[in-house]
């Protein structure tokens, strides 16, 4: 894969660090950049609220791809963990290059605060069902579309985006505005 891919990492309540799912929205992708539809993504936080889950389960754990074999954040992955986790109390930062290459950072903001790297695996102890290659086929057919990151062109577009390289992230601060919300 040419570009990168962003999504969210769902846990169950009891486990928040352990990501049972990950879950892609709406999205433009370049080999150097994400950047999510903010439409999609309020659509996405709404169907977990509705399924009764907490911010936490699904909106604290930032999963996102590159397509060379370093998994060290670039400097836009960290504006855009600061910018959209930084309020949060806590939350993860998590890359997966190549040769399932790996970074993950957690991040809190309560009492001094602090960041410490966290090690990944995968747990053969949990139960999984199989992987569905057609299911992911579709629901990244229908939510990434690819962008041709030196002239911001779609694939399919032959005239330029109206969206310049710089603004490629995640939208404006969901989070802070889910963590505000009663419960109910």
């Amino acid at each position: 894969m040419d570009n990168e891919i962003g999504g969210f990492g769902i846990t169950e309540p009891d486990d928040l660090l352990f990501v049972k799912e990950f879950a892609t929205v709406k999205q433009e992708v370049t080999g150097v950049s994400v950047k999510f539809d903010d439409g999609a993504v309020a659509d996405f936080f709404d169907s977990h609220v509705d399924l009764g889950r907490r911010p936490e389960q699904f909106a604290r754990v930032w999963l996102h791809t590159h397509p060379g074999d370093s998994p060290g954040p670039s400097g836009v992955d960290e504006e855009t963990f600061q910018r959209v986790f930084g309020n949060c109390q806590w939350a993860v930062l998590f890359v997966l290059a190549q040769n399932n290459k790996t970074y993950a950072r957690l991040s809190f903001n309560v009492g001094p605060g602090g960041q410490v790297l966290i090690p990944t695996e995968v747990d053969y102890n949990e139960d999984f069902g199989p992987s569905d290659r057609q299911a992911w086929d579709t629901e990244y057919t229908a939510n990434v579309k690819g962008m041709d990151w030196l002239t911001t062109r779609s694939a399919q577009e032959t005239s330029p985006a109206r969206n310049e390289l710089s603004g490629c992230a995640l939208p404006y601060d969901f989070i802070d505005e889910f963590d505000r919300m009663e419960p109910a």
